[in-house]
């Protein structure tokens, strides 16, 4: 069975902290997830032509997964960086240099939030499931960030001047080599950015695309330059074409 399968696999190593919570890189997801079932897709759901749902004046994104015969729906708000909703009507407020700001929905915080609920409906067949497990539970007594730690004084203690000795140079590493399973897998998340370039509509949308991939794209250019080039190549196809439909 499927999701059997896929609760064995260990993501940690794909994951990240913020806020207080663990995420698990889409692409890295949706990697395992092709690996499991070949013929997966996902759909996003649109309401009067947009990809969110209007909830008392918040916004909820629906993606909906189809693996191993079997459709499962997620839902998702979109949230800013501190997790809030964001209302539909933006709202103001005033960040940490004093200045005043506007947050409101935009084609960068509603493309992550759709990202991050393929993410997680993924989770409902088993993948990373083990993230969401303690999403909403509170953190352990020991673990708890909110409580400040007591520095213990250290005493100052005089170090004796040492004598001035000279500094032999250290052969410089070797740059470590990709090896093959890295590269399998950094050519299998390629064409997965590749393939999804399509349901990018605009410029804003690609723009958005990219940035939330970053870290992937860095990874591809550092290790696979090559393999970078063809992904910069056709980001630069499908903005050239989506300019064109603009301009029309």
């Amino acid at each position: 069975m499927l999701e059997h399968e896929l609760l064995k696999l260990s993501v940690k190593d794909f994951t990240e902290q913020k806020q207080g919570l663990t995420y698990l890189s889409w692409a890295h997801a949706w990697a395992y997830a092709l690996k499991a079932d070949p013929s997966a897709n996902f759909h996003v759901h649109t309401f009067d032509g947009k990809p969110y749902m209007d909830v008392n004046g918040t916004c909820m994104v629906w993606v909906g997964v189809t693996m191993g015969g079997n459709t499962r729906t997620c839902w998702l708000p979109v949230m800013n960086a501190r997790n809030d909703p964001i209302p539909v009507e933006g709202r103001k407020y005033t960040d940490k240099y004093g200045r005043e700001q506007i947050e409101k929905i935009d084609s960068f915080n509603v493309n992550t939030a759709i990202m991050r609920c393929l993410t997680k409906c993924l989770g409902m067949f088993g993948l990373g499931l083990n993230i969401y497990a303690g999403e909403d539970l509170p953190l352990a007594l020991d673990e708890a960030k909110d409580e400040p730690k007591k520095e213990e004084k250290k005493a100052e203690k005089k170090e004796e001047p040492k004598p001035k000795t000279e500094k032999k140079e250290e052969p410089k590493a070797e740059k470590p080599k990709t090896s093959e399973a890295d590269k399998e897998r950094l050519v299998l998340l390629a064409n997965t950015l590749i393939e999804y370039l399509s349901i990018q509509r605009t410029e804003a949308d690609l723009k958005s695309y990219w940035k939330s991939n970053q870290e992937l794209i860095d990874e591809i250019k550092a290790k696979l330059p090559d393999l970078f080039e063809i992904v910069r190549t056709k980001f630069s196809e499908a903005k050239e074409k989506a300019l064109g439909k603009e301009n029309n």
